[in-house]
């Protein structure tokens, strides 16, 4: 038994024995292998350094090279230099050569002329005296009678100025001619009225008379006199002569307005631009209205005057139910009728309108070609008068601005302080800032007065701005007359509001009432420095012979007679100087 047990633990401590040597292998297996991994990364650095070396090794060996093609491309460079250095060199003494030989040949000749000089003095001190003083006298002379027949030039042209406009004021600030049409093919259409009424237009000299007759009523004459009247037959040179002389009165500080009155089909359009071919413009000069004519005539004045004494500009906008739009404006989307502006009066008392479009124009051409383009956008609508009807007001503005120290401007040392166009507007100030701070009227004037004395002759004015305002008016006509329906109802009321409202402020001027209605409507706002104050406004009368616009044409007639009352007290200009405040 004790022998069993004797083995038992003999093999239990062999086991112990071997179990214990296996761990210290296994131990040591353990340091062996962080003892590899040490020396595997040991390893690794020192591979990584020896690449690096490698690395830098090529790259200095690229530097190097680098250098050294661095070197023979500054050699080469050098070497040219010093090439164009030599050349510049022999260029250089060469042209010291030249100079030298310049500078002798300059010394001669130098030489010479002082001793012509010499020889001149001392021909000219061997003259006579007298010879000289009378050569010297003479010439004195010649410059005295020079400078007196400038003066004389320059009075003479004041004197015509002053004639003129003296001829232009007592023919009337307001005045109005009156043109018949011919019959045209329309005009046949019968009225409901054609079978009670009957009318004749006779015309005698500058007067109209009307022969109005009505069944079972005794025979009715009415005589409307005015300034001229164009029959059928008159041709638009013949029209347009009776308005060229306010042209002048534009340049010579005055404002001028020149609009068209009457109904639809009354030849208002073809008066004020001509008559339009296939291409939308005129097809000759003889078919041509007031407004290109007058820009070929304003230009044609300007090209009269000294160079770059005047420049012009063109602004075109239309009155459509009581709105202000600006055709010229790019703002707004194509084919729009353009953005609506406002009319303010400013503390001058002069009508403005703010951001309106201005464009530079240097000749009748380009002022033609901006107001063909924008005509399209006005607004329209058929009627039972006519199949293009106007309905809207369209207001032409050319702004002269006016640099002719010898114009007869409107300010200058010798104007008030009160006198708005004594202050001109300066040249950074917007174009519409200018064009009112530049009218010569205003609400607060009296109809028979100037706000603003009369130039005088000899001074040397300032710039200054003057305004031509061309007007095709609206059509006339009763709502029943044109027979429109829906919204073109509104824009014939708020047409015949405006031309109401026109009446109103030509029977308060008249009248020379304390208050003008100016602000009443958009129209006669707009309008307020060219009816007003010493403007110059001529009406032009479209009538109608066809017998069913007896109503019409004796509202057109009417409203001249009523216009022209206001130059029955013939308006003049002061004289006097108005004292500064």
């Amino acid at each position: 038994m004790s022998l069993f047990i004797n083995r038992d633990q003999i093999f239990a401590h062999q086991v112990h024995i071997l179990e214990h040597k296996l761990r210290s292998k296994e131990e040591r297996i353990l340091e062996l292998e962080t003892e590899k991994a040490i020396l595997h990364l040991r390893l690794a650095e020192c591979l990584g350094r020896l690449r690096r070396g490698h690395e830098e090794e090529a790259k200095a060996h690229k530097l190097l090279q680098h250098q050294r093609k661095a070197q023979n491309i500054t050699q080469l460079a050098l070497g040219k230099l010093l090439a164009e250095v030599q050349n510049l060199k022999q260029v250089l003494s060469e042209i010291f050569a030249v100079y030298a030989n310049g500078v002798a040949e300059l010394e001669g000749q130098s030489k010479q002329i002082l001793e012509k000089v010499d020889e001149a003095r001392s021909t000219l001190n061997g003259c006579h005296g007298d010879d000289l003083r009378n050569l010297q006298s003479h010439v004195a002379a010649l410059e005295r009678d020079l400078v007196e027949e400038k003066e004389r030039c320059r009075a003479e042209k004041q004197r015509r100025r002053e004639i003129h406009n003296t001829l232009v004021e007592l023919r009337g600030n307001i005045r109005v001619h009156c043109r018949v049409r011919p019959v045209l093919p329309f005009d046949q259409v019968q009225s409901s009225s054609s079978g009670l009424y009957y009318f004749h237009l006779t015309f005698i000299k500058d007067t109209v008379l009307v022969n109005c007759i009505k069944n079972g009523n005794p025979i009715i004459n009415k005589v409307f006199e005015f300034e001229r009247v164009h029959g059928p037959e008159d041709s638009q040179n013949a029209v347009f002569e009776e308005v060229k002389p306010l042209l002048t009165s534009l340049l010579d500080g005055y404002n001028v307005c020149i609009m068209a009155y009457g109904q639809t089909g009354s030849g208002k359009t073809h008066t004020m631009m001509g008559y339009q071919g296939p291409s939308g413009s005129p097809q000759s000069e003889e078919q041509q209205g007031i407004i290109p004519k007058a820009a070929v005539e304003l230009f044609r004045l300007i090209s009269r005057k000294p160079s770059e004494s005047h420049a012009v500009e063109v602004s075109v906008v239309e009155v459509y139910n009581n709105e202000v739009f600006d055709l010229l404006s790019r703002d707004g989307e194509s084919g729009a009728p353009g953005r609506r502006r406002d009319v303010i009066t400013t503390a001058s008392g002069t009508s403005e309108v703010p951001s309106l479009t201005y464009e530079h124009v240097k000749s009748a051409a380009e002022v033609m070609q901006l107001i063909w383009a924008v005509l399209k956008l006005r607004a329209r609508c058929p009627t039972l008068v006519h199949a293009h009807s106007s309905r809207s007001h369209l207001v032409v503005t050319l702004t002269v601005s006016s640099k002719s120290p010898h114009a007869l401007a409107l300010g200058g040392e010798f104007w008030s302080p009160r006198c708005r166009r004594a202050n001109p507007a300066p040249r950074h100030a917007s174009a519409d800032e200018c064009a009112a701070t530049a009218s010569p009227s205003s609400s607060r004037s009296s109809p028979g007065h100037s706000p603003c004395p009369s130039p005088r002759p000899g001074v040397s004015q300032g710039p200054f701005r003057t305004r031509l305002q061309l007007v095709d008016l609206a059509g006339s006509e009763c709502v029943g007359m044109s027979g429109v329906t829906g919204t073109a109802l509104w824009e014939t009321s708020c047409i015949n509001r405006s031309l109401c409202a026109l009446s109103d402020v030509l029977g308060a001027l008249a009248e020379q009432r304390p208050h003008v209605p100016y602000r009443n409507s958009k129209l006669t706002h707009l309008l307020q420095d060219a009816i007003g104050g010493d403007a110059k406004l001529l009406v032009m009368l479209c009538i109608s012979p066809a017998q069913r616009f007896i109503t019409e044409s004796l509202q057109s007639l009417s409203f001249g007679a009523r216009a022209r009352q206001f130059q029955k007290q013939v308006p003049h200009r002061k004289n006097n100087l108005l004292k500064p405040k």
